[in-house]
């Protein structure tokens, strides 16, 4: 679907001249990647890295693309080590490394650290400054209210050699890009910049909801960065309400909060509000979650959350908590490594999201995900594709090399083509690489699990409830070794979780949702029945709280969909409640013939 960015349809002056640079971004994309290529080589060509390759002064465009393999975090790993500890040597930029970008922390394994330059928070802020242009394309009168945006930091970490390390989001609440912007109508926040800098959760937590209830009818948008963590806001409010209201009462605030700044940047907002104080206990105290955030921000146009990718299943309990009023917005596309691009239709349905990369971030590739065939030709893995080449309907994996000194580095990210904004195609996001379930010869992914949950939650809606968290392992213990898929259910009703029947149809409408292989391989006898066990309410807060402990950023959070690592299964399996198996095999068909197993 095409869409129109005139700049005659901005809402102001400075939205107009935001929305002239995405076109031409977008309408230049081959002479764009090719000079930005250009420029990273001439920069950086006298890294150590680079000169391994000997590209060359003649034409070093054909020879980065000639010479220069396609790499993972792990090859880099030395290099990056090096730095970490100190070495300051041009290893893999020739600008400073001014600090690393430190993965979610929730994968198996250590954090990532990915180098940066002090100059990439230029372009992150250049990205930022897009996305209001567009949005206020969709919804006009933003300037009239606020934004309730949950946002946290994380307190940084340094390496041996002294750089600081943190998350993305922390990296930018954190520069003066945030601290000291400028005044926009367009992009104000009930928050205090004080609050989202505290490093204590939930001190920082309880003053952005405080602020968030006093300017109730301000709020025209409520958000987080993941669908994730406003839910875990909406979780913060109901264990914390009366608190809350105490405080509005009042106009005080709890001695549980200690941060002074925090404490300070209050003062003037707090005021004994009791007509207030009253309608936050009524509407918390009834025990009717089903649409709290239009009842007490009621003047919300959206939500400003990413439900795209894992963040997919968390959509049916946002449209409860919102009444099913609200959009749901996607507005970027980022990670550790690098920004990517924008969508250009944020208030489309979550499952016609797409992004348009802007060519000005990084030198973009894409490597075919699979064998792709194209004017009779066979495009093999190993066959990089630019931007401006990608076809429609393709599925890709996404390759960058940045101004920071990654090289055609392997983000991991499958990206399907949806179209094109003038040149520049845009995409949807499938999936992460390689996040599977294994036993046999079955190899089950991200999206694949996703579609299973969403067959098994579609029976528990029959009774009232829905699953609120899910993660899984493949238990190869047994023989034959089975999946186990955790359920934390909406709902704490005990005759839910032991309903016998229920459970075990939720388990076989699961393994009819997975592929084919996998249910040849539970017909074969390769795999176990696939377990559902129960958790009890908040264990995955839990897991969530154990995760953040061991260094992971609230902000960048996400709830693994596969563990093994065996404190995470010990948490887990204390928690379970109840234990439910596939009653039967799936059905298979290989030859035209439905075959099921009664076990």
């Amino acid at each position: 679907m095409a869409v129109d960015l005139s700049p005659s349809m901005a809402a102001c002056e400075k939205d107009a001249e935001a929305l002239r640079f995405i076109e031409e971004m977008t309408s230049n994309v081959r002479s764009m990647q090719r000079r930005v290529l250009m420029e990273i080589l001439t920069r950086n060509g006298g890294t150590e890295y680079l000169k391994r390759f000997d590209l060359g002064e003649e034409d070093p465009l054909s020879a980065f693309k000639a010479k220069v393999p396609v790499v993972s975090y792990e090859d880099l790993q030395p290099e990056i080590q090096r730095i970490a500890n100190g070495d300051r040597s041009p290893i893999l930029s020739s600008l400073p490394i001014s600090e690393f970008l430190t993965s979610s922390g929730t994968s198996a394994g250590e954090r990532k650290l990915m180098p940066t330059i002090q100059e990439e928070l230029d372009r992150r802020q250049l990205l930022y400054s897009l996305l209001m242009p567009v949005m206020n394309l969709y919804v006009p009168g933003l300037d009239k209210g606020k934004g309730l945006y949950f946002l946290f930091v994380k307190s940084e970490t340094k390496t041996p050699g002294g750089l600081p390390a943190r998350p993305v989001l922390t990296s930018y609440y954190k520069s003066d890009h945030f601290r000291t912007r400028p005044y926009d109508p367009y992009n104000v926040y009930t928050s205090p910049t004080e609050a989202i800098l505290c490093p204590d959760s939930h001190q920082s937590m309880y003053v952005q909801m405080l602020c968030g209830l006093y300017m109730r009818h301000d709020v025209l948008r409520v958000g987080a960065v993941f669908a994730s963590g406003l839910l875990r806001a909406i979780r913060f409010l109901q264990l914390n309400h009366e608190q809350l209201a105490q405080d509005i009462a009042t106009g005080t605030l709890t001695d549980k909060i200690k941060d002074r700044a925090v404490r300070d940047s209050v003062a003037g907002l707090l005021r004994p509000d009791p007509e207030l104080a009253w309608f936050v206990t009524r509407e918390c105290s009834s025990g009717d979650w089903e649409g709290i955030i239009t009842r007490v921000w009621p003047n919300t146009r959206y939500l400003d959350v990413i439900v795209t990718g894992a963040m997919a299943q968390y959509i049916p309990t946002l449209e409860y908590y919102s009444g099913g009023k609200l959009p749901m917005a996607c507005t970027m596309y980022a990670s550790s490594e690098c920004y990517f691009g924008l969508n250009l239709r944020p208030i489309c349905k979550p499952s016609e999201v797409s992004y348009t990369i802007m060519p000005n971030m990084c030198f973009f590739e894409f490597l075919p995900h699979g064998d792709v065939e194209r004017n009779g030709k066979t495009y093999s893995h190993d066959e990089l594709v630019e931007l401006a080449d990608l076809e429609v309907g393709r599925e890709y994996e996404l390759v960058i090399t940045t101004y920071a000194g990654l090289y055609r580095y392997h983000v991991g990210d499958i990206l399907l083509v949806t179209g094109f904004h003038n040149k520049a195609p845009q995409f949807k996001f499938v999936r992460r690489k390689n996040v599977l379930l294994s036993i046999d010869s079955d190899k089950t992914d991200e999206s694949e699990l996703q579609k299973a949950v969403d067959a098994a939650s579609q029976v528990l809606r029959g009774a009232g409830t829905t699953v609120v968290e899910y993660t899984s392992y493949a238990d190869a213990k047994t023989i034959p070794g089975h999946y186990v898929i955790y359920f934390e259910l909406m709902s704490s009703n005990a005759a839910i979780s032991n309903n016998r029947v229920m459970m075990e149809e939720c388990c076989i409408e699961m393994e009819e949702a997975l592929n084919a292989v996998y249910r040849q391989g539970r017909v074969g006898e390769a795999i176990g029945p696939l377990e559902v066990r129960v958790v009890r309410g908040g264990t995955f807060e839990e897991l969530m709280d154990y995760a953040i402990s061991r260094g992971a950023s609230i902000n960048q959070y996400k709830v693994p969909r596969c563990v093994s690592f065996t404190p995470i299964m010990e948490l887990l399996d204390s928690r379970v409640v109840s234990k439910h198996f596939s009653p039967r095999c799936p059905t298979f068909n290989p030859n035209g013939r439905v075959t099921t197993t009664t076990i």
